[in-house]
């Protein structure tokens, strides 16, 4: 099952949020892990080195955690792509997940982080990407060794790293009084405790009532002896309460006298200055990171009591071009090494941009950072957006201060996480930290590039290298949010389109591979709303384009002869299905309507289909169509838990491929030494495990080729082989970018 929606980062500078097609998998039938047992398929294992095509960061950098005792240690979190921790040496960040299998995939995304002072080599996560009943229960994982090894406790209730309120936190807290005992905020479940270091866990007295659609728990943050913990389930009223504390008895209180309204309905973060003993809160109207109309910043005195307000810019005003400046308070860290010294940041800001607002006076005057900002993505060139220059950052709700360095500020935003060691001069510190959620990967038959990418929220991608982000950044003319199509025709491989969100056309060729492009001259009025996949004949002289809504709605698909400059319906096209060109014959495309089982095929260039065969697996609408390279008629499906299946007359007849039990994508690449059929590649399964496979005998045998601390969670959208290079392979996955193997 695939779903349609809003995006999970609005990323076009200076537009409005683009609607943005965000998969999430769907699994029914047999579900399979890799385990140390079945770790040899049946025709062996094949070592392979695994590495990330650079991108740069590319998702929501959600938390971010210096460890407050050891210099160089930090860690950080993201809403679906696993936590990483710093390495000091090398300057990147260690992605620390990457273990999580197939039918783990729900423990990807991150809810929580949580370091213990006094044990440094230990840290924690509370892992969970949905609360929806279609995905499983949230865990706990637990190291000794900082994230090199993991020990898991399942836990009986539902997180939510990828929902609203994800940037929010952290919800984990190791108990300042006693290493042995955590507790962890949910969202629905209300409050939970650990005696034995996470490895059970039971819940806790709590005065605020949990809901089934309530944000409960928001942060858990320890001041001195006495832990607070935002409430995100008020309503702002004088009667609601926002925030709790422990007592002396080890129950939890309302703190008395805290701020009420609107701006502070739903506390966001807190930090604590442990010299001047103030804890500062930052609230906004909504759980967010979307949707904060307005917010406040308050600063409590744990020591008397008392609150002040230090909002820094109250929301509500007007930007100079008159939009109304509405926004929240997200983020929020304080400096150890000098006392007073806080930064806060604004969330949701789109008029005037976000920004960090820092004061070194306990928050009784403000400085924004952005006004001096100096940036520097010369090493991740994407984040222009296609603009001349970045902007400061949007959906800014994790701040961290190095405890060793004040000048030492970092940031994560909807795409990466950036640094300062001046307070002036700003660069992505991202290195190694890739979440993109991929959607099309093609390998050239020619040309610079070996890899052209379809992404999530950054479209189109040129990789001239797979080591260094591409120097282009994202396609041009038109940016798109979300890449929904990306087309290579065979035997012209300088000719490249691509279809996808953006708010000035949904369509572009290229002419040169990929460097560069130009819109359709013109597209169907359903394509701004509803844009969908894209194929191109084999010679580049047809372009046929389907139409699938964000919310599920599918219309009829579209032909162009003219390279965009006009449009035709295709009734006979069966509506939402993905168009594949035959890579041989420009006459010859085909479609599967995946709610039928039915495979069309049209020999006049896509002008008319009629159906070739019937009685194919159905119902769900992630079932591919691959076209071998280089052949007519040569079609592979993968039908998921249905298996594999082959057709060579054209999609006449299909037989089931008996080598393997299931297949959820599969992609072709350079032929081995002395075979006459190209590699595939698959994830699939050939006996108990889910995994990636290579054959080099025409699905006869298969060979594993990842293996079990190389898994990624769902990896089942996309996979290519590299039409140059035997055995490498790219593989898309749902939150940890492009990972792209080698034979070791």
């Amino acid at each position: 099952m695939r779903t349609y929606g809003l995006s999970r980062r609005a990323v076009l500078a200076g537009t409005a949020a683009t609607a943005a097609l965000t998969a999430v998998p769907a699994f029914q039938g047999r579900a399979h892990a890799a385990t140390d047992d079945t770790a040899a398929a049946a025709s062996g294992a094949a070592a392979y080195r695994w590495r990330n095509a650079v991108i740069g960061g590319t998702g929501f950098i959600s938390g971010v955690l210096f460890h407050p005792s050891v210099r160089g240690l930090a860690y950080a979190r993201t809403d679906i792509g696993g936590a990483y921790r710093w390495d000091d040496a090398t300057s990147q960040w260690v992605p620390l997940t990457d273990h999580i299998g197939w039918d783990d995939w729900n423990l990807l995304g991150v809810e929580a982080i949580a370091v213990d002072r006094a044990h440094p080599d230990r840290v924690y996560l509370a892992v969970g990407t949905y609360s929806q009943p279609w995905a499983g229960n949230g865990a706990v994982l637990r190291s000794d060794d900082r994230g090199a090894t993991w020990t898991r406790t399942d836990l009986t209730v539902k997180l939510g790293a990828n929902e609203d309120g994800r940037g929010a936190g952290e919800r984990l807290l190791v108990d300042p009084r006693d290493s042995d005992t955590l507790w962890l905020g949910t969202r629905h479940d209300g409050l939970l405790k650990s005696p034995d270091r996470g490895a059970t866990w039971a819940s806790a007295d709590f005065p605020a009532q949990a809901n089934a659609s309530g944000q409960g728990v928001m942060f858990l943050v320890a001041a001195g002896r006495t832990l607070y913990a935002g409430w995100g389930d008020g309503d702002g009223s004088a009667t609601a309460t926002a925030l709790y504390r422990t007592t002396s008895s080890g129950g939890w209180e309302a703190v008395p006298g805290q701020p009420t309204g609107t701006a502070a309905k739903v506390p966001i973060r807190a930090a604590y200055d442990s010299t001047t003993r103030e804890l500062y809160v930052t609230y906004a109207d909504t759980p967010g990171p979307n949707g904060h109309s307005t917010g406040s910043v308050h600063k409590l005195n744990t020591a008397t009591g008392k609150w002040t307000e230090v909002t820094p810019v109250k929301p509500g005003g007007t930007t100079a071009d008159g939009s109304k400046d509405t926004f929240g308070y997200g983020g929020v860290a304080v400096d150890v090494r000098r006392p007073g010294t806080v930064v806060v940041s604004t969330n949701n800001r789109w008029a005037a941009v976000d920004t960090l607002f820092r004061s070194t006076d306990r928050g009784r005057t403000w400085t924004s950072l952005k006004d001096a900002a100096v940036f520097d993505v010369s090493e991740t060139p994407y984040l222009k957006w296609g603009e001349e220059k970045p902007k400061f950052g949007w959906w800014i709700q994790a701040i961290g201060i190095d405890p060793y360095d004040s000048k030492h500020i970092v940031f994560g935003t909807g795409a990466t996480l950036y640094a300062t060691r001046d307070l002036k001069n700003w660069a992505p510190q991202i290195r190694g930290l890739e979440e993109t959620s991929v959607r099309q990967l093609i390998s050239p038959p020619a040309g610079d590039a070996h890899l052209l990418s379809g992404l999530g929220d950054i479209g189109v991608m040129y990789h001239e290298l797979l080591t260094a982000s591409p120097s282009r950044g994202m396609a041009t003319n038109p940016v798109f949010g979300t890449a929904t199509g990306l087309a290579l025709a065979a035997a012209k491989p300088s000719y490249v389109v691509r279809t996808g969100w953006g708010d000035k056309g949904n369509g572009a060729y290229s002419n040169d591979g990929g460097q560069t492009w130009a819109p359709f001259a013109a597209q169907p009025d359903i394509a701004k709303s509803a844009p969908g996949p894209i194929a191109t004949s084999a010679d580049g002289s047809t372009l046929l384009w389907t139409f699938v809504h964000w919310d599920g709605t599918k219309y009829a698909a579209h032909r162009s002869t003219d390279n965009g400059a006009t449009w035709t319906e295709v009734s006979s096209f069966p509506k939402g299905a993905t168009p594949v060109a035959d890579p041989a014959d420009p006459t010859l495309f085909y479609a599967y309507d995946t709610d039928t089982g039915t495979l069309y095929a049209s020999t006049d260039s896509g002008a008319s289909f009629t159906i070739r065969a019937t009685g194919l697996p159905s119902g769900d609408s992630q079932f591919k169509i691959a076209a071998a390279p280089g052949r007519s008629g040569d079609l592979w499906l993968s039908a998921k838990w249905n298996g594999l299946y082959r057709s060579t007359d054209g999609g006449a007849t299909f037989t089931k491929v008996t080598s393997c039990w299931a297949s959820y994508t599969l992609g072709f690449g350079k032929a081995a030494d002395g075979a006459d059929y190209p590699a595939i590649y698959q994830v699939g399964a050939t006996e108990a495990i889910t995994a990636v496979y290579r054959s080099d005998d025409e699905a006869k045998t298969w060979i594993r080729i990842n293996d079990d601390a190389h898994q990624w969670g769902w990896i089942g959208e996309v996979i290519a082989g590299d039409r140059r290079i035997f055995g490498r392979v790219y593989l898309g996955t749902n939150g940890r970018g492009i990972q792209y193997g080698d034979p070791a």
